[in-house]
């Protein structure tokens, strides 16, 4: 690791964080006065332009990782260059994800290894790499699950079992990781519907179905993620279910 001083600033490290839910996770910590890691995969352009704007608030308070997170020896880099640059790491926001169908007589090995990858594997090995820092820092992990971690989505097993293998580390690594780390979740609920519409065919039932009668915005996750990261002091292995309600009657 390259010698360099200490960042002022609390310090994030957000996998997935150019778009969608990841970028307004991203500002929100970056507005709350975080110095941000930006990991991306293949969304260069977008993480660039994100970067970009975040500099121009507050110079010198951004870093751009690119990994492919199914790649497991890649991971620790991801953190030894966070602390190269930065000098610290107080909180580590696994929000990378894969989602597809994998329907019943067509799942491959293929598809296990993809949505585990993402959901849940590199979740445990970023994690891991991350936790001496961590605690040094007496930082927190927030990881994104899923409502249907409890509750299966049809047609996505796969993409099931591997969230709920994930709010499974989440617990498990609050127990492991405390006292110094907390480790919590936020469980989305309707916030973004995927971007080819090929999934959701009855959304306006499901909204209509969900107590508050609306979907979500990616503010209302990245303001769980805030609170899990500054506020809840004394919480650890919870997962906050942010869908307006919906688990109460899906």
């Amino acid at each position: 690791m390259t010698e360099t001083s200490a960042s002022a600033a609390p310090v994030a490290l957000i996998t997935g964080a150019a778009r969608r839910i990841g970028a307004t996770i991203t500002q929100t910590l970056h507005d709350a006065g975080y110095d941000v890691a930006i990991h991306y995969r293949t969304s260069a352009a977008e993480a660039e332009s994100l970067a970009a704007k975040l500099e121009s608030r507050r110079a010198d308070s951004t870093l751009l990782l690119q990994a492919d997170l199914a790649d497991t020896k890649a991971l620790p880099d991801l953190v030894e260059n966070t602390l190269s640059r930065f000098g610290r790491l107080d909180a580590l926001v696994n929000n990378a994800s894969g989602f597809r169908p994998t329907p019943v007589g067509e799942i491959s090995e293929a598809d296990w290894d993809e949505l585990f990858a993402a959901n849940a594997k590199a979740p445990l090995f970023l994690s891991q790499a991350a936790a001496p820092a961590l605690r040094e820092s007496t930082g927190a992990i927030v990881n994104i699950v899923d409502i249907y971690a409890e509750r299966p989505l049809a047609n996505h097993p796969v993409y099931c079992m591997a969230k709920a293998a994930l709010a499974m580390l989440t617990r498990s690594l609050a127990r492991d990781l405390g006292p110094e780390v907390r480790v919590n979740g936020v469980s989305p609920g309707a916030i973004l519907w995927p971007e080819d519409g090929s999934i959701y065919t009855d959304q306006q039932a499901m909204i209509e179905r969900t107590p508050l009668q609306r979907t979500g915005n990616p503010q209302d996750i990245a303001d769980a993620v805030l609170w899990l990261l500054r506020n809840a002091r004394y919480s650890t292995g919870e997962i906050i279910r942010v869908d307006g309600g919906r688990t109460l009657v899906i």
